[in-house]
């Protein structure tokens, strides 16, 4: 059924459908990722050159102007003027104040105007992107041509999102800003950042400088390269890049578990180790435990203005043996009536996650935390293991928001192709190709999940264990970031697949113009595999591995939690560690 069609008769719905596939037939011609909602071709043609000017009805509107006037001149050498007096635009943004979903927009080409309406910024923002890829898809010159056409477009999702690991490795601003436009360009809009990990703490603290200076030193594959991080300056760049580019930022800062990085710079808050999982966790029966972390969080909060912050809370099971017979972990077990080790650890992450919504923020976590008793109101879920359909059962029961984000076919560290050699796979067989990207989710969970008003949208993440060079994290993210973004904005009745090929065509010249080195799955041979280290993996991949990949050899002797008996976690590749996969 179509979103928000529940109640509606089986004719009405039928006549829906019908309407959508009409709009669909009639859009299959624009070259626009994602492919909007409606698509009517009109006679003439726009010149655009440099004696042309984009004005607007509203002042807040200047930020949007200036970035197409920027994208302009970066991509085509094109300067146009802006100037606020909409009399004199010949593209013209327009507010207006109707009722919509939030980033909705019109664009409108005629022969001698261009007007771009919406009732948000966010909505201006997403028309002018689309205006950006049909001036990209013309010859470069002094002027372009555009083909008259009227487009009404709106997102599916409100979030549309993409994680990238820098803990495993690390990629610099320059990077990550190259991202963030690549981002917007498909209209993607939430940036989470898993900035702290086993490998590396890559997010700088002033209250606690070792964090970063000692934490930060070494990646995955190197525990002695020099020490690699954020600054509080960087961040606040980066942050505001993408806040004009309507992307959130949200920050990743791992608890209890995955903890070996920060533990490094300051063992006092350790919960111990075990055989293959040094200093993993943070001490929960240590008092200063709590103010320590607390601290660091309202530190990072006044970086991040999203307003949520991600805990984590995943892949405890691996380390939380080292708790056990800890004098501090005895007396605060007793204390509280706890009879088991997981109570403890549902403890540790209740009493964080309201440290962070005393900051009027967000909490943000894996799918383990669905077994706790954390505020709906103030949770969002991310749901990334697959196997364990049970959890986003769970959340959606506790009324918690949840992300859709599963291992299969959502993470990138995934290979993309059957010959590929570098990168996970699930059960030895399944991976993640552009195809299982573009027909998620309709085809993996049935409607009555996707129509809980509870979704609020998809995300990727990569996980960077096998990832360490930007000429890989391009060879991993393109083009599948291009079917993530057509999955989460286009309503699913209007999505073809040919049709998105034939799109992504034309989108590989603009990769090649960008220096990004990507998968073609149209002749995987003209880009060969980019390898940065083979990973040795069993022949079934663990059940309870998460976004981590890592260590995955330990991981075979830790004691897995109740909710992931096979294994089944995020983890990571580390020395032993798993999330990642």
């Amino acid at each position: 059924m179509l979103p928000g069609s529940c109640n509606a008769s089986p004719f009405v719905t039928l006549v829906r459908i019908l309407f959508l596939s009409f709009q669909f037939a009639s859009a299959q011609t624009v070259n626009i990722i994602p492919l909007p909602k409606s698509f009517i071709k009109l006679s003439g043609a726009f010149q655009l050159n440099s004696n042309i000017v984009i004005g607007m009805n509203d002042n807040s509107m200047l930020p949007q102007a200036n970035y197409l006037q920027m994208e302009l001149k970066r991509a085509d050498g094109i300067l146009i003027a802006v100037d606020p007096d909409e009399q004199k635009a010949q593209i013209d943004l327009k507010l207006v104040d109707k009722p919509g979903v939030n980033g909705a927009y019109d664009l409108k080409i005629e022969a001698n105007k261009i007007s771009i309406t919406a009732s948000g910024n966010d909505g201006i923002f997403y028309g002018l992107v689309s205006l950006m890829q049909l001036i990209r898809m013309q010859p470069a010159g002094n002027s372009v041509s555009l083909a008259a056409c009227e487009i009404a477009d709106a997102p599916r999702f409100q979030w549309r999102g993409f994680m990238l690991d820098e803990s495993r490795h690390f990629f610099g601003r320059e990077k990550v800003e190259q991202l963030l436009n690549w981002m917007a360009f498909y209209k993607l809009n939430k940036f989470h950042w898993h900035l702290t990990d086993d490998d590396g703490w890559r997010l700088e603290i002033k209250k606690y400088p070792r964090l970063a200076q000692v934490g930060g030193i070494g990646n995955h594959t190197d525990s002695l390269a020099p020490a690699k991080y954020y600054t509080q300056e960087d961040i606040k760049e980066i942050v505001a890049y993408a806040q004009d580019r309507f992307i959130t930022v949200i920050p990743e800062i791992d608890m209890p578990g995955h903890a070996t990085a920060a533990n490094k710079a300051y063992p006092e808050y350790s919960g111990g180790s075990i055989r293959n999982y040094e200093n993993y966790t943070f001490d929960p029966g240590n008092e200063k435990t709590y103010s320590y972390l607390t601290a660091i969080l309202k530190e990072a909060n006044g970086l991040f203005p999203s307003h949520m912050i991600h805990l984590g809370g995943d892949e405890v099971a691996l380390g939380n043996q080292a708790w056990a017979g800890r004098p501090g972990i005895k007396d605060m077990m007793a204390k509280n009536n706890f009879t088991a080790l997981e109570d403890l650890e549902h403890y540790f992450f209740n009493r964080m996650a309201d440290s962070v919504m005393k900051m009027n923020v967000n909490v943000l976590c894996w799918d383990e935390a669905a077994s706790t008793n954390l505020n709906p109101a103030k949770t969002i879920v991310f749901w990334w293991r697959q196997n364990f359909p049970s959890q986003l059962e769970l959340s959606l029961q506790k009324k918690y928001d949840v992300v859709l984000c599963p291992r299969l076919p959502l993470y990138f560290d995934f290979v993309q192709d059957k010959n590929n050699v570098s990168g996970r796979r699930w059960n030895g067989a399944y991976f993640n190709s552009l195809s299982n990207i573009y027909n998620f989710p309709d085809r993996q969970l049935p409607s009555a999940e996707l129509n809980s008003n509870l979704i609020l949208g998809i995300q990727a993440n990569i996980w960077t264990e096998t990832v360490g060079s930007e000429k890989r994290l391009d060879y991993m993210t393109y083009p599948r970031i291009a079917a993530l973004a057509e999955s989460a904005w286009t309503d699913r009745v209007l999505k073809n697949e040919s049709s998105f090929n034939e799109r992504l065509k034309a989108d590989l010249t603009l990769y090649d113009r960008d220096g990004i080195y990507y998968y073609n799955p149209f002749d995987p041979g003209a880009h060969p595999e980019a390898i940065d280290f083979i990973r040795h993996t069993p022949k079934r991949e663990k059940a309870g591995r998460h976004r981590k990949h890592a260590h995955e050899k330990a991981a075979r002797g830790a004691k897995t939690s109740k909710t992931d008996r096979n294994g089944a976690k995020h983890h990571h590749i580390k020395k032993g560690n798993h999330r990642a996969g």
